[in-house]
């Protein structure tokens, strides 16, 4: 891991998106930001800000080594600890014009600053204590957010909450640990508080935790990435036409022509602020034409490989051999089934459907747009996002889902050791694999080149 004793130099970055806008921020952070910033800023109170109380925010311009002014700013001076670093901290506001706020960044570097690297405040905010791995995880998922559900639960990772349930599970399995390591040194002596009961009842109560967590894995995945959901049915079904309706956008082709759409097209949309990752595949049914065939087994591949399927019917015509195919082809799925054109008379006898007890059945018009609201409800339903509160606890990190899943699996193996009558203390070896697992999600036991990857995914300036 990392030397947090050694401090690396002061650093600065453009911390606003590339491109001209209303205002350019530029973060400078270390133990001469300070220095730094009132080697290239002029308040227009001649006062320094170095004399400045923390937390303040100061007018005045940036200006070049010879006295001209590149732009009139806003300083703001933030003073360690209270800071997203923990380090001294000045944020110079500029401008939106790229010229500018290169020219303000060029001045910050040539007065003593380094460059920052991609995610190294967040990366320093780590080191320095101020946030755990975790949190720092949820910072980039924060800024990547494309949905309310994703967001909320980015924001609850932040503040702590999965972090705080790793500790919940961590810290009994320590003191086991401490134990063991008692027993060890001081053998002599009567460990009351260790005995099997005990130490299967610790190890039972760990599983479990572990075993609640991984159940939030496949929704708080979804959260993150985004709900796959493949639009299915024979051609002509209204698939298109409910695709550009959700995206509120024109992004496929709507014609009476059967077949229009050959290849697959995506789209991420919000749905009643469910992320959901749509695709409008082919229509399925038998061709002659090449190109088609190849999108009808795309269409087969998506619906092998989503979260949802999304099966549309036409309502308007009556239930046939190609419906059929489409229900047999998506029947281990988990499903919406979607009666379209309900706009128009109704054709489709839905007794004669092969449901499953499973499936959602919902009459909709995608055109207009009528029934969509349901199937927001459907959707939420079927992911199980609902559960998904600012404050609630939901694995959705490959890395923390999976070191959870190894820490459960270690603690079942120390349970099978308790239970073929071996020494207790032939548990302390997968108990402390247990917790190993356990801390790299927050980061107090991981090597740094997993630290590395996590902030290798971050943009420069965050």
């Amino acid at each position: 891991m990392t030397n947090k004793n050694v401090m690396p130099p002061t650093i600065a970055a453009i911390s606003t998106p590339f491109g001209t806008g209303g205002l350019g921020v530029i973060r400078i952070s270390g133990a001469d930001a300070v220095a730094v910033a009132d080697r290239v800023f002029r308040a227009a109170d001649k006062k320094t800000l170095a004399s400045a109380a923390t937390h303040t925010i100061h007018y005045g311009h940036i200006t070049d080594a010879d006295g001209t002014v590149i732009d009139e700013v806003m300083a703001a001076v933030m003073l360690a600890p209270k800071t997203f670093t923990a380090e001294d901290v000045v944020e110079i506001s500029t401008h939106g014009s790229t010229v500018a706020i290169r020219r303000v960044l060029e001045r910050i570097l040539a007065s003593g600053a380094a460059l920052a690297m991609p995610g190294e405040f967040t990366r320093r905010a780590f080191l320095n204590g101020r946030i755990d791995l975790s949190q720092a995880e949820a910072v980039i998922d924060i800024i990547n957010a494309n949905s309310d559900s994703a967001l909320s639960a980015a924001v609850s990772q932040l503040e702590g909450t999965l972090s705080h349930e790793i500790e919940a599970i961590r810290k009994p399995l320590l003191y086991i640990l401490a134990q063991f390591a008692a027993l060890v040194d001081y053998p002599d002596e009567d460990i009351a508080d260790l005995s099997e009961d005990s130490l299967g009842s610790a190890i039972d109560t760990a599983i479990m935790q572990c075993a609640a967590l991984m159940q939030t894995a496949h929704s708080g995945r979804m959260v993150r990435e985004g709900v796959r959901c493949a639009i299915l049915g024979k051609p002509n079904t209204g698939k298109s036409s409910l695709l550009n309706k959700l995206a509120r956008a024109d992004r496929a082709i709507v014609t009476d022509i059967a077949g229009t759409t050959r290849d697959a097209i995506e789209e991420f949309v919000s749905l009643g602020g469910i992320p959901l990752r749509l695709t409008d595949t082919a229509g399925i049914r038998n061709t002659a034409d090449a190109v088609e065939q190849i999108g009808v087994a795309k269409s087969t591949e998506y619906a092998q490989n989503s979260d949802i399927a999304f099966v549309m019917l036409d309502g308007s015509a009556p239930y046939d051999e190609k419906d059929m195919r489409v229900l047999e082809l998506t029947e281990h799925t988990k499903r919406i089934i979607l009666i379209n054109k309900s706009d128009m008379p109704q054709m489709l006898d839905t007794a004669v459907l092969p449901v499953l007890p499973q499936d959602t059945l919902l009459r909709i018009c995608a055109k207009s747009g009528d029934g969509l609201d349901t199937l927001q409800s459907a959707v939420a339903d079927i992911c199980d996002i609902a559960n998904i509160t600012p404050g609630s606890v939901a694995l959705s990190n490959i890395r923390h889902i999976e070191a959870v899943r190894q820490a459960h699996n270690t603690l079942c193996e120390a349970r099978q050791t308790l239970d073929a009558g071996m020494p207790m203390d032939m548990c302390a070896i997968d108990i402390s694999a247990a917790v190993g697992k356990l801390g790299e999600i927050t980061g107090i036991e991981v090597a740094a080149d997993i630290i590395d990857t996590v902030f290798a995914e971050f943009c420069v300036g965050k």
